[in-house]
């Protein structure tokens, strides 16, 4: 495929991507960045082709790997999953994923502690649970560990339960302590948090019902 590069026309859908003429004939698309130092008259040989593709292979992983990180952060395994399900080769996701991990644009670490930040504030749940959902994220066993170091189990079922007991109010103790329990189980924390959360939350119910 090689020859003289005679024109680049900008793409009508994408304008962020040109299309290569090699002597007068219509060759490949690259991306504007990819082909920035290109000029009228170059010769193309074949492995200088093969360079500006993987180039622009790697450029296109990364614009859509930054798009895909747009919307919330993403550990470093659901952006390579995402390259994977468009298509893109194992050598250019590790390269795509490395760029953003040394531009800080991922970071696992981070990624961890947010995600346990956020469930602790507005959705609270047990070391376990928090545990499972980070696996599912990819994150590898340094990581969570990490995030979950100095988390305050106890507090964290107490403010969850602290929300449910309002729904439960007027029940008898044993249906009481039998449904929050449940609830606080389902949230992933063990039996030894929920017990005394539960006693905890059955007297602050008598106490509001008095006053």
């Amino acid at each position: 495929m090689s020859g003289t590069l005679t024109a680049m026309k900008v793409q009508k859908r994408n304008p962020q991507r040109v299309n290569i003429y090699l002597d007068g004939e219509y060759a490949f698309g690259l991306a504007r960045i990819t082909a920035a130092w290109l000029h009228i008259g170059q010769e193309l040989s074949d492995e200088k082709i093969d360079q500006l593709r993987a180039q622009d292979s790697h450029e296109a992983a990364y614009q859509k790997a930054l798009h895909f990180l747009e919307f919330r952060p993403r550990s470093s395994a659901e952006v390579r999953k995402n390259l994977e399900k468009h298509g893109y080769e194992p050598e250019v996701i590790a390269q795509v994923v490395e760029r953003l991990e040394r531009s800080n644009l991922v970071n696992d670490e981070q990624f961890a502690q947010t995600w346990v930040d956020n469930r602790s504030e507005f959705r609270p749940r047990g070391r376990r649970a928090l545990s499972m959902e980070l696996r599912q994220k990819g994150l590898d066993d340094e990581a969570i560990a990490s995030a979950l170091a100095e988390l305050d189990e106890e507090e964290l079922a107490y403010r969850a339960a602290q929300k449910q007991a309002r729904k439960l109010q007027g029940l008898p103790k044993p249906d009481f302590r039998r449904k929050l329990g449940a609830f606080l189980a389902r949230r992933g924390f063990g039996y030894g948090i929920i017990e005394p959360v539960l006693e905890r939350t059955w007297n602050d119910t008598l106490n509001t019902e008095e006053t």
